[in-house]
């Protein structure tokens, strides 16, 4: 594993740009960042809150959860969030427009709701996108979670998953047929069929939301961002037991994957041949490159450089 950059404030939502850089958020500095192949990290945008989840939208633009804002523990120069901040007045989804930092909000609420704290997105190959709502923890009460559907022209937004717990890593199969999730708290991978965009098919009781479990974890494990490689398998970031877990498509096996960081909490493919899983360290307030055996999938609207 090799480190391209220190000195992060909590990062997330890597995204591998056809030049070599990566753009990721930093949750702390409320900031959509560039980290540069020689390691320098240049400001794109500032967003106040708590931008999360990332992705490149049909437009070229940069579509980021926002969940709100932390309050944040430091243990010796480590960051780890710790409930919703006190500034907090709800979540959203972002566009940011790269050439000149300008930020969107194009969704806050769906169906007359407040969003509360969007976490990651997915692109499908129609333009629209997926998107996790965790919510956000308070002393003595919790959100409930759901994953959403938006157009990225920002004419329509709809729920489409309803009270999962802790929703936050979501990821598309190779063909976009099946829609994953990985739930925080359960350490559970689950599946979707997808119908049309932004139409599952549900599962029946005793399916706590329609979803079929891929797999759960067992052990102190809890699950954060996902990326989905080329075979189909599914790789999620595991807070607290420094690893990436990798999880069959069909939930036949999982191995882990040993990382250096208590919070691993994103990764996302890039390089020429997308062999390169570049990881958030956000503990340590790192990004890290290491080698993948197979190659990672090549997201909608992605594009990597040449050989």
């Amino acid at each position: 594993m090799k480190i391209i950059a220190t000195g992060l404030q909590f990062p997330e939502g890597p995204i591998a740009m056809p030049d070599g850089s990566i753009l990721l958020v930093e949750i702390a500095r409320e900031t959509l960042s560039r980290v540069t192949p020689d390691g320098k990290v240049e400001v794109v945008a500032n967003i106040p809150g708590g931008p999360n989840g990332a992705a490149i939208g049909p437009d070229g633009r940069v579509y980021v959860c926002n969940n709100g804002g932390f309050n944040w523990i430091n243990e010796d120069g480590n960051l780890r969030p710790h409930g919703q901040s006190a500034s907090y007045k709800n979540g959203a989804i972002d566009v940011v427009d790269m050439k000149t930092g300008k930020v969107e909000r194009m969704y806050d609420k769906v169906d007359g709701h407040w969003l509360k704290g969007p976490n990651d997105i997915v692109f499908d190959a129609e333009g629209g996108f997926y998107f996790t709502d965790i919510g956000k923890r308070r002393d003595r009460e919790a959100d409930r979670g759901f994953v959403y559907y938006g157009k990225a022209d920002g004419s329509m937004v709809k729920e489409v998953v309803t009270a999962a717990t802790t929703p936050n890593g979501v990821g598309l199969s190779p063909d976009g047929k099946t829609l994953y999730i990985a739930e925080t708290d359960t350490a559970r991978v689950w599946a979707w069929d997808i119908l049309a965009p932004g139409e599952l098919r549900k599962d029946p009781w005793p399916s706590p939301h329609g979803g079929r479990c891929v797999a759960g974890i067992g052990g102190y494990t809890r699950f954060d961002s996902l990326a989905v490689a080329s075979s189909g398998n599914i790789c999620v970031a595991a807070l607290d037991t420094c690893s990436i877990i990798e999880v069959a498509h069909d939930g036949s096996y999982w191995r882990r994957h040993a990382v250096p960081d208590l919070l691993v909490t994103n990764l996302c493919f890039g390089g020429a041949d997308l062999r390169t899983a570049y990881v958030t360290l956000s503990y340590a307030g790192k990004l890290a490159a290491m080698s993948w055996h197979e190659p990672g999938l090549r997201l909608n609207h992605q594009k990597i450089p040449s050989a």
